[in-house]
């Protein structure tokens, strides 16, 4: 955990490139000094100075110094422990102003979060892509605000392929070719021949990932949980018997995360695995040699891929609407907003950013990324025992694929814990 509070400092002392151009639309004072809390996640990458304390702390250094008597103290912590850390400060009575987590619906359903219309202007919420704004909505009423979005690409490391004897420019299209192509990338001695992070960082993202290229997904088209499908099997078993079980990932995917994996691409390490936008960047900045490519199906590359958005949500407990209210303006200004997109190279959820960064021929490179936003599979963020199915999601899939893992028993165990968790709650 980083914790670091600001008071009052001038715009003019941003730290390096945290927050380009931040804008307002002039100081506005509350009538009363009051100090808004915030806990977020971190998207700090491979260079220092880049996490995302030293993002907030650019923002709050610049909103602070033009608003007179609201302050903001912000808490960063990992994406592994941001969630835990939520639900420990609501359950104890201390709930945050704001939290920046990867899931809402469980504290709107317990009617501690305020509607998100709110704490944002007609026009500021108008200003999100429609789809990202309906996925923040529980029963019709938006409450969950977009932060930052992705989707899933395969990411190949050419200069490995090369070496195995595969063709640089022709990356797998299918799931048996990433089988045969990691097998020449093994026998070439390169450390992970395919990286697949299913520990308890993100192993939910990574198997939904796998699971919507073969039809599946966590839930269907009525919006009920379809953990235990029998593409999800099919697709947990093939892992398990195809990659995993032919010592073509790292040695155990159940104790591996993400930005492990991330790390090690970025280090001429892997050879492919399934990325996101802001991997790209800290691939090109270590100057490897990298490919991007749909994500391979069983027949062929898939059209479909995972979508992935965080949340920002405002809770009711301290009673700072207003002050809630100004900061999040200033947050989700165009420029503030672009910027933050830029930094992490992930994709902007307002319609205006996302068009600034299509015509921008410097982020060129996104453009797939975004077009294949709109009809990316996204998390049931909506269903108010999302977080806790997806907290049992990341500790359960990885052993599930480990050589003996029962992959059927343990998605209908999630599925039955996933259905009892989303109960209309009493009171």
């Amino acid at each position: 955990m980083r914790r670091r509070r600001f008071t009052h400092l001038a715009a003019a002392g941003l730290a390096g490139a945290a927050v380009p151009s931040l804008v307002s639309c002039g100081a506005e004072a509350a009538s009363a000094e009051v100090t808004l809390t915030l806990v977020a996640a971190d998207y700090g990458d491979l260079e220092g100075g880049n996490g995302s304390q030293e993002y907030w702390d650019g923002v709050v250094r610049a909103f602070e110094a033009q608003h007179e008597g609201i302050r903001v103290d912000v808490t960063v912590h990992s994406w592994d422990r941001v969630a835990g850390r939520v639900q420990d400060l609501v359950k104890k009575g201390r709930s945050p102003d704001l939290a920046q987590i990867d899931s809402y619906a469980g504290y709107a359903a317990d009617d501690l979060l305020y509607r998100a219309q709110e704490v944002l202007t007609l026009t500021e919420l108008a200003a999100f892509q429609p789809f990202l704004a309906a996925a923040g909505e529980v029963r019709r009423t938006q409450y969950g605000l977009p932060f930052l979005a992705s989707t899933r690409m395969l990411l190949f490391n050419r200069a490995l392929f090369t070496r195995a004897g595969l063709d640089p420019q022709a990356p797998p299209r299918t799931w048996a070719e990433v089988r045969e192509a990691a097998a020449a990338l093994r026998d070439a001695g390169v450390n992970v021949p395919y990286g697949l992070p299913l520990g308890p960082e993100e192993a939910h993202a990574e198997a939904m990932t796998w699971m919507v290229t073969n039809g599946g997904g966590f839930t269907g088209p009525s919006g009920g949980y379809t953990l235990d499908a029998e593409a999800n099997v099919e697709t947990l078993v093939w892992l398990r018997d195809e990659l995993v079980g032919r010592g073509l990932t790292t040695a155990n995917p159940a104790t591996t995360d993400r930005q492990n994996l991330f790390d090690l691409f970025t280090r001429g390490q892997v050879g492919m695995l399934n990325g996101t936008p802001s991997l790209m960047r800290d691939a090109a900045r270590k100057k490897i040699d990298y490919g991007v490519a749909r994500l391979p199906g069983p027949d062929g590359p898939s059209r479909a891929t995972l979508g992935g958005t965080d949340w920002l949500m405002a809770f009711r407990h301290n009673g700072h609407r207003e002050e809630i209210s100004t900061f999040l303006g200033f947050v989700y200004r165009l420029e503030n907003h672009y910027a933050l997109a830029e930094r992490y190279n992930l994709l902007p959820v307002t319609t205006a950013a996302a068009d600034r960064m299509r015509s921008d021929k410097a982020h060129r490179e996104l453009w797939e990324f975004l077009d294949g936003l709109p009809e990316a599979e996204f998390f049931p963020v909506a269903k108010a025992g999302w977080s806790r199915t997806s907290q049992e999601a990341r500790k359960a899939v990885g052993a599930a694929v480990a050589p003996g893992g029962r992959p059927e028993r343990v998605l209908q165990t999630l599925q039955r814990s996933a259905e009892a968790g989303d109960q209309p709650r009493n009171g």
